[in-house]
């Protein structure tokens, strides 16, 4: 029923723990359709402050500003502030100080082949 109401997103298996998922990915139908719910009807626990940080990532990306190391840090900042009690296979240290000096950021060709 979301994925009609939304009309986007789809339903996959997650084999880990034998439930369905929804899940959105394309970062306009986010902004667009997903996020703007979460603004009318806020969560009414902590949580909500993930979907707000949520929110500044899709909005930074949608503006192309992950493809920018000053973008790109200010995701990783937002991202390790979500879920503290989530596992992390890195630290957002450890993603940082894996950019090179002068390293360009790549984005695939699937997501407009900007480099």
């Amino acid at each position: 029923m979301i994925q009609e109401m939304w009309g986007c997103g789809f339903i996959r298996p997650d084999r880990s723990d034998k439930t369905v998922k929804f899940e959105v990915r394309n970062v306009g139908d986010l902004v667009a359709k997903v996020l703007p719910h979460f603004q009318q009807f806020p969560l009414v626990s902590s949580k909500q402050n993930d979907v707000d940080r949520f929110t500044r990532v899709c909005q930074i990306v949608e503006a192309g500003g992950h493809l920018e190391l000053k973008g790109l840090k200010e995701i990783v900042g937002l991202a390790v502030d979500m879920n503290p009690s989530g596992k992390r296979k890195y630290s957002g240290n450890e993603i940082l100080n894996s950019l090179r000096s002068g390293e360009r950021i790549v984005c695939a060709t699937g997501n407009r082949g900007i480099t």
